[in-house]
């Protein structure tokens, strides 16, 4: 499974240490996304920079429709990358088989804010009531933003 990260605070007052640790994970904007392999160093980059980002799993059938929204292609085309068609493209990335920058692919997705608005607060943590961190609702918060 790969993760979906979307930077959700802004560039102001950002320290060193997480302004780094965001451009590691091509975050440099607020509403930018990635989708990062689920493995034990992206996991501790999230964990660092959680009050300034949100992540949650992420399945094969919203990477595709990521992709064809938001996604800027080098080469112009799926198939140029190898693949047959944006289905299976979308699922070897959401199975992390494929990352992003090694095939062509822009490694962000630039989103708009939310079509109605946040439901929760945007600087708190999801266990707090907010929207940061490891957030179960992301899905739902991030197809308004496509």
């Amino acid at each position: 499974m790969a993760y979906l990260v979307i930077r959700m605070r802004g560039t102001v007052n950002v320290p060193y240490w997480a302004r780094h640790t965001l451009a590691l994970l091509n975050l440099k904007r607020r509403f930018n996304a990635t989708i990062v392999p689920e493995q034990e160093p992206y996991i501790g980059m999230l964990r660092t920079v959680k009050d300034y980002v949100a992540w949650c799993k992420v399945d094969a059938g919203f990477v595709k429709q990521l992709l064809e929204k938001r996604g800027k292609y080098k080469d112009g085309d799926v198939t140029r990358l190898g693949f047959s068609n944006i289905d299976e493209f979308a699922e070897a990335l959401a199975s992390d088989k494929v990352v992003l920058s090694r095939v062509g692919v822009k490694p962000w997705f630039t989103l708009a804010p939310p079509k109605g608005g946040f439901k929760r607060s945007s600087k708190h943590m999801y266990s707090d009531g907010g929207i940061l961190g490891d957030n179960k609702e992301l899905l739902e918060l991030a197809s308004r933003m496509v």
